[in-house]
């Protein structure tokens, strides 16, 4: 098993940026690659981020390159996901997810655990 507890989440101006956590305990952290998903009312969720087991590769869709950031600290357990620029549309509920294989990272079924998520507000 491996919990996962998001924080970061808050209300923020468009243009602002936040840095969202998402702490896991359990089994070995090193093991899982790590994704950051966001569901907005009335819609599905969607990818956001990944990082593979080692941090040496991250993927992200067009919507967010070049404003959100994903990194993990693995002796601390943490991923992170910093988030710059951010528009009224980005607003959610951010969940981190926990993987144990480095591919199909952008798809929900690759991940076997999930954080109760964090809300994240943009306002115009």
């Amino acid at each position: 098993q491996v919990q996962l507890v998001e924080s970061g989440g808050g209300l923020v101006q468009a243009g602002g940026s936040l840095r969202l956590s998402c702490a896991a305990s359990g089994r070995a952290f090193i093991n899982y690659a790590m994704g950051w998903f966001r569901q907005a009312p009335g819609k599905e969720r969607e990818f956001v981020a990944s990082i593979s087991m080692s941090g040496a590769t991250t993927y992200g869709p067009e919507s967010v390159k070049g404003r959100f950031t994903i990194s993990r600290d693995n002796a601390k357990r943490t991923v992170f996901l910093q988030m710059h620029s951010l528009k009224p549309e980005d607003t959610a509920v951010y969940y981190c997810g926990a993987a144990p294989t480095n591919y199909g990272l952008g798809y929900r079924d690759s991940y076997a655990y999930w954080g109760q998520g964090t809300q994240v507000t943009v306002s115009s």
